[in-house]
This record gives structure tokens, C-alpha cells and sequence, in this order.
């Protein structure tokens, strides 16, 4: 399937099914965050974790992508490495769950009410491995996102900005919350770029 414009800059914001938890295990802890300084080991980091990824999946993987803060050149972030997998079908669990548990990581996050979203977490190195199907929208936004912060340094530094003002009084859970607004903003500078607006 091909995705079209509209799928993409659409972004879906639906929230749990009434009584659903998208966490598995316990929920996440309430805990402060830290933006550090852009580090250049970052790139290498997930280039060791999709060695290990594709070494467990083999074709299995369809697509590894370094998404998020730390794949941006002098962008301030969380020190955590933020991986996109694609998978053939997410709810197929015993695909590809065992094989990453195999590596460090575990299952935290299962949404398949959010396009079939999962997440699985590493401890060392620290990382956020985004499990979607193919056509995933929101894996296609986050490269347009990285993209255009590679490239855009106006945009780049408004939106460390807001990470460090937001990082300096918050907690994790209030975190992506408050940045949403400029990730919106940005996301539509994104997209006009990309000829996905007017």
C-alpha cells in the first residue's frame, strides 16, 4: 500500500480504548528527564543496535530507520536512541517480540488501536525500538520530521529550546505533551517542504 498525502499529514490522536492500557507490565514511573548535549557517538550507537536487530530478524525487518532527536546532527535530546522497525504485521507478536528479547530489549508499549503501534525498550545501550507495519503514517512522519531537522537549523534550535524548557520543570509524562504544539508547527513547515501541503 501506498501512502498518500493526506494519511500522512493526518495525524491520529486516538486515545485507548475505554479500560484498555496501552502498557505492558506496570505503567511507566513518573520520572525527571535529561537533554543532554548532541553527542557524535550517537549514530554508531544505533548502527551496533540495528546490527543486532537485523542479525535477529533478517528479512523479518522490512525497514530500520534512526528516527528522533538523536538522529539529527547538533540537535540537543534525551539520551536514548530511537529506532522505527517495520514489521509485516505488528499484532504478529511471536514474529519478532523473542527474537529483540533475545538482544535486551522488552515489550513496554502494545497500541493496536494506534496503527498497530508497539514498543520495546533497552536498557544499556538506552533505546526505544518503535515497532509498525508497512504503510505506518506515523513512521513516514517521523522521517519527514528528521528530515527537515537536518536541514532546517531555525527550526532545529527552536526545538531544543522548547525540550530544555520543557525538560528544566517537568516530568516525563508531561513531556511529550508540552512539546506537541511546536512539533505541530514544525511538522507543518515539514510537510509544505516535502509538497504534502500547499
Amino acid at each position: 500500500m501506498v501512502l498518500t498525502a493526506a494519511q500522512i499529514v493526518t495525524f491520529d490522536d486516538t486515545p485507548p480504548p475505554p479500560g484498555l492500557s496501552p502498557w505492558v507490565g506496570s505503567p511507566e514511573q513518573a520520572r525527571h528527564i535529561e537533554i543532554v548535549e548532541p553527542d557524535a557517538d550517537w549514530p554508531g550507537v544505533f548502527d551496533t543496535l540495528r546490527a543486532g536487530i537485523v542479525e535477529a530478524l533478517g528479512e523479518r525487518a522490512l525497514r530500520i530507520e534512526h528516527v528522533g532527536s538523536t538522529s539529527v546532527p547538533g540537535l540537543a535530546a534525551k539520551p536514548v536512541i530511537d529506532i522505527d522497525l517495520m514489521v509485516a504485521d505488528t499484532d504478529d507478536e511471536d514474529a519478532y517480540v523473542p527474537a529483540l528479547e533475545s538482544l535486551g530489549f522488552v515489550l513496554r508499549v502494545r497500541e493496536p488501536w494506534w496503527l498497530g503501534h508497539r514498543c520495546l525498550v533497552s536498557a544499556e545501550p538506552a533505546a526505544n525500538l518503535h515497532v509498525w507495519p508497512p504503510d505506518s503514517p506515523e513512521a513516514a512522519r517521523h522521517r519527514i520530521f528528521r528530515d527537515w531537522l537536518r536541514t532546517d537549523a531555525a527550526d532545529r534550535e527552536r526545538y531544543a529550546a522548547v525540550k530544555r524548557e520543557v525538560a528544566a520543570d517537568g516530568l516525563m509524562s508531561e513531556y511529550n505533551a508540552r512539546k506537541e504544539g511546536v512539533i505541530r508547527e514544525i511538522y507543518a513547515r515539514a510537510f509544505v517542504a516535502a509538497g504534502l501541503l500547499p
